[in-house]
């Protein structure tokens, strides 16, 4: 397991050599308002169907709605926190939405590794985030996985 420098905590973490087709994590969270306008503040994205509920009633959402990269943001804290975990890098990421997220849903967010590529230490992941059993979002993810030689 390695350290993220002077942090204390310690976090989970795989080297290439470590990992195996069919090994998964998953993270979970509550979306609130709060977690909307921090990202709306933060990206710069203040679409009125994320902020305002009198703009979103007028949408095919009827209500406000979190923005998909937000959601998408939980398939990098898998990757990035559990599975591969730090060190890891994102290479690349395709994302379909398919449903939107609202205000209170609790979003899970799981990744998979599908295929490892050894000669490029790459691990190819899917993803999913589902809201109560429904997918909400789906696609795949290449990660660089550092070799414990590195």
């Amino acid at each position: 397991m390695k350290n993220g420098g002077n942090n204390s905590k310690q976090w989970p973490s795989y080297y290439f050599e470590d990992l195996e087709v069919g090994m998964e994590a998953s993270h979970s969270k509550r979306i609130t308002h709060e977690d909307i306008q921090s990202f709306a503040d933060i990206s710069g994205d203040d679409n009125p169907v994320h902020l305002c509920d009198q703009y979103a009633s007028g949408t095919v959402f009827k209500e406000r709605i979190a923005h998909g990269i937000l959601t998408a943001s939980l398939v990098s804290t898998v990757l990035g926190t559990k599975l591969p975990g730090p060190g890891s890098i994102y290479i690349s990421q395709s994302l379909n939405f398919r449903a939107p997220v609202k205000i209170d849903d609790e979003v899970i967010a799981v990744a998979r590794i599908t295929d490892l590529l050894p000669e490029k230490g790459r691990a190819i992941f899917t993803c999913n985030c589902q809201v109560n059993g429904k997918t909400v979002l789906d696609g795949e993810a290449v990660i660089l996985v550092p070799n414990r030689s590195e």
